[in-house]
């Protein structure tokens, strides 16, 4: 450029090296990238501020200053949005059709067979599992102790797996 650092040209540094950095980026991040301009407007803004800073002391040519700031950058794109696609949650996967009628279908016949239980069985096991108190809670409510509890509703559970597989 024949020019002091102090006396370089900003302006010609954009003309001149935007189209570069423009290529550079394209070609690392793929031009389907939504943000390769953002970063080519960032390196730019970077190379000036460095330069305004001083930073650029004249010991390489100001092609390979920039070349070295373009590469940094571009790695550091690519190391943010990697690091955000390690910790992004998966995407939920359509509920099978199938799988949603057999689960309502197994549902309606829990229902039905909880529905020919004695009020007793019915009770605990609403308290127990529909209302999630405790064996403890549940043992105050019906007056009856813990381990009553425990018995009807492990036998609750028995009458339901016999009258399900009949």
């Amino acid at each position: 450029m024949g020019k002091n650092k102090k006396e370089i040209d900003l302006e010609e540094i954009h003309t001149k090296y935007r189209p570069i950095v423009s290529f550079r980026v394209r070609k690392s991040l793929g031009s389907f990238t939504p943000d390769w301009e953002d970063v080519v407007n960032e390196i730019i803004i970077n190379v000036i501020e460095k330069i305004k800073k001083g930073e650029f002391r004249g010991e390489s040519s100001i092609g390979t200053f920039i070349y070295t700031i373009t590469s940094r950058r571009i790695i550091d794109h690519i190391r943010q949005k990697s690091k955000v696609l390690k910790h992004a949650p998966e995407p939920v996967a359509y509920p099978d059709p199938h799988l949603q009628v057999e689960n309502k279908e197994r549902a309606e016949l829990m229902t039905e067979a909880i529905q020919k239980l004695k009020p007793k069985y019915r009770e605990v096991l609403y308290l127990y599992y529909y209302k999630e108190l405790s064996r403890e809670e549940v043992a105050q409510k019906l007056g009856i102790t813990s381990r009553r509890v425990s018995e009807r509703v492990n036998y609750s559970q028995k009458l339901l797996k016999k009258l399900i597989t009949k």
